[in-house]
């Protein structure tokens, strides 16, 4: 008896639903990793970011709709701040940190931006986050003003920054990142042992250096300025800093070893000094300051697991601002 069902065409009209299905999947998953930015897609949109802001058109720019902005810890609108008066790209300071994981990109160049007086060099602490091929969070640091004596720190990145880390001495993203938050942690304590510093690690700060200095003949800030990450952890000369909040330590590149961080210092001066352990002929430091913040931007070199560089840049608020990113 005919019944109309047919198994030859059955199994065809099956199997071509699954292909169908299948390319449709495909193409899904193409759509979906097209919308993911690798670490050469997160420094190209780095570069266009800048381009874009010194022509001062954020045009040029794919940002989301709800694209937040903020400059200084001020909440903005992409064209103003920085796209205003941003004159001239960075040349040869520039160090990338991008982070395909996060979708986010951590930046730190020297430019240069235009106010009544000329041209000046400018620090920026700069961060990206993407969704969907789309900016959906800008974030500027900028530290002007900068010392005289500081520049020729800030003509090109030190080596170690910029070298590619071998695989043998590499760390899994996730446990540089709680390393990069680790820092924070070892200067409000003042125990070296609460973040792991290598022998030769080296900290400048708005270009100017803060260890590793030739040592002072007179005691003061000098002597501690010669010692290591370590060393001058333990002398207590940061007990000034008693809170570091919020720290967003979101950002690493494991290729390199950079882990990019962004926090607010907070000091309530509450003493104007601070004491010195450790150091003979030194008891204290003057701290004559009123109670500021610090919001800063850090980029640290991890790499067989410990600090070996850190470059850091930030300016002054007045005490307990915000950060401009809350919610």
């Amino acid at each position: 008896m005919y019944t109309g069902y047919d198994p030859g065409k059955s199994m065809i009209k099956t199997f071509s639903a699954i292909l169908i299905f299948g390319a449709a999947f495909a193409a899904g998953s193409v759509n979906a990793s097209a919308a993911k930015c690798d670490r050469a897609c997160l420094n190209q949109t780095v570069d266009a970011y800048i381009a874009a802001m010194v022509a001062h058109d954020q045009s040029r720019v794919a940002f989301a709709e709800d694209v937040k902005f903020v400059e200084n810890t001020v909440p903005m609108k992409p064209g103003e701040g920085l796209w205003k008066t941003a004159s001239e790209g960075p040349a040869t300071f520039k160090i990338y940190v991008p982070d395909p994981v996060a979708q986010q990109a951590g930046f730190m160049c020297m430019m240069k931006e235009r106010d009544k007086d000329g041209d000046k060099p400018i620090q920026l602490g700069l961060r990206l986050k993407l969704e969907n091929g789309k900016i959906t969070e800008a974030e500027h640091l900028i530290a002007r003003g900068l010392r005289e004596n500081s520049l020729k720190n800030l003509q090109a990145p030190r080596p170690g920054l910029l070298a590619t880390v071998p695989p043998a001495e590499r760390m899994p993203r996730g446990q540089m990142l709680k390393i990069g938050e680790s820092y924070y942690t070892a200067l409000v304590t003042a125990d070296s042992n609460d973040a792991p510093f290598a022998g030769d690690c080296l900290r400048h700060e708005n270009g100017m250096q803060t260890t590793g200095n030739p040592p002072s003949k007179t005691p003061g800030l000098g002597t501690t300025g010669a010692m290591g990450c370590a060393a001058q952890l333990k002398t207590h000369t940061f007990d000034y800093i008693t809170r570091i909040e919020p720290r967003r330590v979101e950002i690493a590149d494991v290729e390199t070893g950079l882990v990019f961080g962004l926090s607010q210092f907070r000091q309530p001066m509450e003493q104007n000094f601070v004491k010195i352990v450790g150091v003979p002929g030194l008891e204290k430091i003057d701290m004559p300051f009123k109670p500021f913040d610090l919001p800063a931007a850090h980029i640290f070199k991890i790499q067989g697991g410990k600090f070996h560089e850190i470059e850091a840049m930030g300016f002054m608020m007045p005490y307990n601002s915000k950060t401009g990113w809350e919610r």
